[in-house]
């Protein structure tokens, strides 16, 4: 598929940093990847080796990520986000043997080389940060040089484009969706389960050789990765990588200067364009009585839908949400005003696409049909057209498994092979998945990023004068809930008053540990501990109310 897509190609731009001059046509991503191919060599990396891809977006992420699928061997893209930390857990527990790496992470690694790593490359240039031969790591650039006026004499060309063969069944991604020691969970994503997500959105007619996608969102999420990465790449788009902070002001810019053919996001940003571009004026008094007369109302929201569109650039076919749980107030206005939005369903664990409709047949209060002939969904319940039960899924997206964890990997399957999502709802006739909540204890920050309260409350508890903690979810924001050490207060002469002031010294000091999505607001002091279960575990679901 990227051969093909590589030559066919060959003269379009591929990748650009957006505000900046860096611009890669798909024949100089082609050639980098050479280039890397033959450095992965240098450095005795074989197929199937693993591969650690972290740092901010750009477009050498994707020329990096891209190389090492091309190449056979295992990408290993990991959440700039994460505590470093975590971030040497996870090139550890990965067994990664190479390393792409952005300067600031580097630096804030310290360390010389995680694990098994050989070698270190930088996300700046591509240069050689660290390895482990010295001598090598001197050479290196005059070597490759050598080596690649010696492999393509003639200059390299679009018919030296020969990537090996990789079985349906490889293994080909390792995606963690938590870093922590104890909670890692890579998951195993094969060939087919990509090939699966780039193939099913070729049929879709949403994205177009030579199109402008503008990428917001991180990389390293697989999301973003799909969508924003292996499809644009695989049909001819230009994608261009923000690679700042995606406030509405810069992304409102960005809009209006890439004029992108399709946008991915989360529901983050419609819900702060809606709160600060279009609640305040449907607020005032002469807009509220305009809207009551049905003959107005219909062409203010037409007004307000035409404002909307060029708001984002006035190109888009299509917005299409993801990651998180849309404010229902929001979505049912954007339909309301016929703006093009559609929300999709997926996890990290079907690499990510488990249902998605086209925003023409979009249901409001759905995630969209299961994928045709690709996905098939049941809902654990005696009826799953009207009585909620546990969504599972089975079909070509589906994972392998979770690197390294058997247990955990034998629990997120069904006996007879369907998958558990953790997420409670119905389906309809037509198969359209509706989310109703979550069982699993994972909480959804509101720009997608998962959140283990096990994670944190495990880096809590190892706090001074804490005997337990619960996080929780409270009006949008990270809560703790802490049951005191009474007992190590008293026999260290703290009053019981200093607790809460010595509660905020442990708070800011937790949150030095934790990635910023992943940051505690307050801990709140609960009187008792928790009631638990026989196994010992804290009855979550009598904390809800927080």
């Amino acid at each position: 598929m990227y051969e093909q897509s590589f030559r066919d190609n060959w003269e379009l731009p591929a990748f650009s940093d957006y505000g900046t001059d860096t611009l890669f046509r798909f024949c100089d991503m082609a050639e980098e990847i050479a280039r890397l191919h033959l450095l992965f060599e240098y450095f005795q990396i074989s197929r199937g080796d693993k591969i650690a891809l972290v740092g901010k977006d750009c477009a050498r992420w994707g020329i990096a990520y891209m190389s090492v699928i091309t190449y056979g061997a295992v990408i290993v893209p990991i959440l700039q986000d994460f505590h470093p930390n975590d971030i040497r857990h996870i090139i550890n527990h990965s067994e990664s043997s190479f390393l792409f790496v952005s300067d600031r992470i580097w630096d804030a690694l310290d360390v010389d080389l995680p694990g098994e790593v050989k070698a270190v490359l930088s996300l700046s240039d591509f240069s050689c940060l660290n390895c482990t031969d010295r001598k090598k790591s001197v050479e290196m650039k005059q070597d490759m040089e050598k080596m690649f006026d010696e492999r393509y004499s003639g200059g390299f060309s679009k018919e030296h484009i020969r990537y090996p063969e990789v079985p349906n069944d490889a293994l080909i991604e390792i995606n963690y969706t938590s870093g922590t020691t104890g909670f890692s969970k890579g998951v195993m994503l094969t060939a087919n389960n990509l090939a699966g997500n780039v193939t099913y959105a070729q049929t879709l007619d949403l994205m177009f050789r030579g199109d402008n996608e503008l990428c917001f969102l991180p990389m390293a999420h697989a999301y973003s990765c799909a969508f924003n990465l292996l499809v644009p790449m695989a049909v001819g788009a230009h994608v261009h990588i923000l690679g700042k902070t995606p406030t509405p002001k810069i992304l409102l810019q960005a809009f209006a200067d890439v004029k992108p053919n399709l946008i991915i996001t989360v529901p983050l940003i419609l819900e702060k364009i809606y709160k600060k571009m279009i609640l305040p004026q449907l607020s005032r008094r002469a807009m509220k009585l305009a809207l009551s007369v049905p003959l107005l109302a219909n062409r203010i929201y037409a007004q307000i839908c035409k404002k909307l569109i060029d708001a984002l650039g006035g190109r888009f076919c299509e917005v299409i949400v993801g990651g998180a749980a849309m404010n229902q107030e929001v979505t049912d206005f954007l339909c309301k005003i016929k703006f093009p939005v559609t929300i999709g369903y997926g996890m990290t664990e079907c690499g990510p696409l488990i249902s998605y409709s086209n925003h023409r047949v979009f249901e409001p209060t759905s995630c969209g049909h299961i994928l045709k002939d690709i996905m098939d969904v049941r809902i654990d319940s005696p009826d799953p057209y009207s009585e909620v039960g546990e969504i599972q899924v089975r079909g070509e997206n589906v994972m392998t498994g979770y690197y390294k964890n058997e247990e955990v990997t034998r629990n997120a399957f069904t006996e007879d092979g369907w998958l558990h999502t953790g997420d409670l709802g119905t389906i309809d006739e037509e198969k359209r998945i509706f989310i109703r909540g979550r069982s699993k204890t994972m909480i959804l920050s509101s720009n997608g990023q998962n959140i283990y309260p096990e994670e944190v409350e495990a880096k809590l508890n190892n706090m001074p004068f804490v005997l337990e903690s619960l996080v929780v979810e409270c009006e949008g924001k990270i809560i703790a809930l802490v049951c005191p050490d009474y007992e190590q207060a008293d026999s260290m002469g703290i009053s019981h008053e200093d607790l809460p002031l010595l509660m905020e010294h442990n708070c800011k000091e937790v949150n030095k540990q934790l990635a910023p999505y992943e940051h505690i607001a307050r801990i709140e002091l609960y009187p008792t501990e928790f009631e638990k279960t026989p196994k010992k575990s804290i009855k979550r679901y009598l904390y809800t109310r927080y």
